[in-house]
């Protein structure tokens, strides 16, 4: 935060800079929760993360991560014991653009999964780094 020496108006000035999200206009967070279909290939790759995929069946059908769990996010809730025993084991979320991935983070979040990503861009950024699908 930048610190202006100026008097009262100054002061209203400095709290206008320490309260960014009142008076900026919003971007696309950085995400924590978030990897590249690098980060998250390297962790699939030395077995370190599940994948699930939450498209609908024609989309899986048509292609998918080798390996990867398919649970569509309209089943995801009623499958969610299916999961319990990677209730504290690092998963990967994915879906074909990123959207849907996010909603599946969020509810798998909600249900007390400690580690749960989303990948940034689906598979489609997962095809356009050259990661293998089937």
């Amino acid at each position: 935060m930048s610190v202006i020496t100026l008097r009262y108006s100054g002061f209203i000035l400095a709290i206008a800079l320490s309260v960014p999200s009142a008076f900026a206009v919003a971007e696309p967070a950085v995400n924590a929760e978030s990897l590249s279909p690098a980060q998250a290939d390297s962790l699939y790759t030395n077995s370190k993360v599940l994948i699930i995929d939450v498209r609908e069946n024609d989309e899986w059908n048509n292609q998918h991560i080798p390996n990867a769990i398919h649970i569509p996010l309209g089943q995801l809730t009623k499958r969610l014991p299916e999961l319990e025993p990677y209730k504290n084991s690092a998963i990967v979320t994915q879906c074909n653009t990123g959207k849907r991935s996010l909603q599946a983070l969020k509810l798998l979040k909600s249900a007390g999964f400690t580690q749960v990503y989303s990948m940034e861009g689906g598979l489609v950024a997962w095809q356009k780094t050259g990661l293998p699908v089937q």
